[in-house]
């Protein structure tokens, strides 16, 4: 039986670890072709890289059927992208459509942390302009060129689990998407986080970047959205909610829900904004926080 993704194709920047490799995993054993981008292939946590991991999970999908009814071969590659640099993102998309003919998912995930916590009359200007080149430049210049390829390109027919729901059409159910573009901001967008004025700032950028570009490409039929992650257990959080036993006490209760996320709670709200399940859904920035918003 064919996955939810099936036929599609996604680029997953930021991807060699984190949540960026477990949503390039899950989407892998959903059927999508995956298109691994970082700015290096190992992972920071160590062991297999992803295109590793996502070629098993291809050949596991083979071996059960659980693939394309009509015998494509799904496929994984891996694309070396600085997501600040607007040829680089360019070059990103190229090749991916080169490789699988179009571009049906992408996936907003590279970005770095808070680099200099502190308040703000003592924050570097270094650090506030990283934290934007990366977190909302990045986001910016894969919006723009994915965008572009996606109006240029013919809508994939709905899946067959989509058509076979229901027997009635309606005027939005006749519209078949051209694209999915999902976002990472994270919860202190929809807020603020004391001491972290270049992160916060950046995912605020990032929840405005999606609205704007909701309206923009709406005519078009490409839904853009973003995630907004509670403390979830990365790399990048490590310092924090692993290291740190004060911060780790302080933050573990706002988050009602289980406590900290894991990677693969914020890889299946991303499956969700990627699908034909989210039909009518652009513009939304979609907390995965264990109810920290909820305050």
């Amino acid at each position: 039986m064919p996955g939810r993704l099936t036929h599609k194709t996604a680029i997953v920047t930021g991807s060699a670890s984190g949540i960026g490799r477990a949503i390039a995993l899950l989407f892998a054993a959903e059927g999508a072709n995956i298109v691994v981008s970082d700015i290096r292939e190992a992972p920071l946590e160590g062991g297999e890289d992803t295109v590793a991991e996502v070629q098993k999970i291809i050949s596991k999908n083979k071996d059960s059927g659980k693939g394309d009814e009509e015998g494509r071969k799904q496929g994984v590659i891996f694309i070396q992208c600085d997501t600040t640099s607007a040829s680089q993102v360019e070059n990103l998309v190229q090749q991916t459509v080169e490789k699988f003919g179009r571009l049906d998912i992408m996936i907003n995930n590279a970005g770095v942390g808070e680099l200099a916590p502190g308040p703000i009359y003592d924050y570097p200007e270094e650090a506030f302009q990283k934290c934007l080149s990366v977190n909302v430049t990045g986001v910016f210049h894969g919006i723009k060129y994915a965008a572009r390829q996606m109006r240029a390109q013919d809508p994939l027919p709905p899946s067959s689990s989509s058509s076979s729901s229901s027997s009635s059409t309606t005027e939005t159910e006749d519209k078949t998407s051209r694209g999915w573009i999902v976002n990472l901001a994270s919860i202190v967008a929809m807020g603020a986080q004391p001491g972290a004025v270049g992160y916060t700032t950046s995912k605020h950028a990032v929840l405005g970047l999606t609205r704007t570009s909701a309206w923009d490409l709406s005519a078009s039929l490409i839904h853009v959205n973003a995630l907004c992650p509670g403390f979830t257990h990365t790399s990048m959080t490590k310092p924090y909610i692993v290291d740190n036993e004060a911060a780790r006490d302080e933050l573990r209760p706002m988050h009602p829900f289980k406590g900290f996320g894991d990677v693969r709670d914020v890889a299946r709200a991303a499956l969700f904004l990627s699908s034909e399940d989210a039909a009518w859904v652009t513009g939304v920035g979609l907390p995965v926080d264990g109810g920290y918003t909820a305050r």
